[in-house]
């Protein structure tokens, strides 16, 4: 059985409230994007892991779809698999891609061995892994809150435009990035905000951790400028970074957009 694991985008977010837990609540939007990996899983004597295209510097144990399988095996008894994983959405790059791979991994023991899990179970599965693993069970834009697990559909719709997506070559912790945050619920909610026109986004729909990732990594606050300088519409950093996209009226100024930046891992797409 093979699938194809998406990434997404945030549009805007809000760092909200530092939890007792030393977690924090945060509201974003979630958006699906044409950026895929592909998961492939077959039955064996014994499970395995091959990951191919991007290299993934962890062991097996600690890989987000071997930990999908050891869930499901554990409350379901699933039986061992053969599993290959081909990276090609960047890592650390908030746009999810770990966290996509284990829900689709869910996903697709769940079909393997006729499990009939419906997906308000499996989404309740995700969230153990990780905080926006259920996400990927949905496929289309969403409201996200508490820890990102907390979601909602919502209606944003950016058909038509064009993404420019860059992947510097520059690692961002998301535990450092939260550690400079001061969280605050802003007067006007983000829900709100993204229903303004696209055209307004740019002073309203803002990601928090940028102020303090841009500190540290000044160069990502200028490949932001860059993508506006070039046309874009909207730009932002997704997540906690290090990744950063601009939206374009057009495939054709996304393109030439792209050429400004040589230096990182560049993806466009349609919306």
């Amino acid at each position: 059985m093979i699938e194809f694991p998406y990434a997404k985008i945030n549009l805007g977010l809000d760092i909200v409230h530092r939890r007792a837990d030393g977690y924090h609540d945060i509201e974003t939007v979630f958006y699906p994007i044409a950026l895929n990996d592909v998961l492939e899983v077959v039955r064996d004597s014994e499970t395995s892991l091959t990951c191919h295209g991007n290299p993934i510097d962890c062991p097996m144990e600690q890989n987000l779809v071997y930990k999908a399988w050891r869930l499901m095996s554990e409350r379901y008894d699933v039986p061992p698999v053969q599993i290959h994983l081909y990276k090609h959405i960047p890592d650390g790059a908030g746009l999810g891609g770990g966290s996509s791979d284990a829900a689709f991994m869910l996903s697709m023991l769940n079909t393997m061995f006729e499990l009939g899990l419906e997906r308000h179970e499996l989404a309740k599965m995700a969230a153990t892994l990780g905080a926006d693993c259920a996400y990927f069970l949905y496929r289309q834009p969403m409201f996200a809150t508490g820890i990102g697990d907390l979601l909602e559909p919502i209606d944003v719709s950016l058909a038509g435009r064009s993404l420019l997506l860059v992947k510097p070559d520059v690692y961002v912790s998301t535990r450092d990035a939260y550690a400079g945050v001061v969280p605050m619920r802003p007067a006007v909610s983000l829900r709100e905000r993204v229903a303004l026109p696209l055209e307004q986004w740019q002073r309203t729909v803002v990601n928090a951790f940028e102020p303090t990732v841009f500190a540290a990594h000044p160069w990502l606050a200028d490949i932001k400028q860059d993508l506006l300088d070039a046309g874009a519409v909207y730009a932002a950093m997704s997540g906690s970074g290090s990744s950063l996209f601009g939206i374009f009226d057009s495939d054709m100024m996304a393109e030439q957009a792209r050429d400004r930046f040589a230096g990182s891992a560049t993806f466009v797409m349609k919306l």
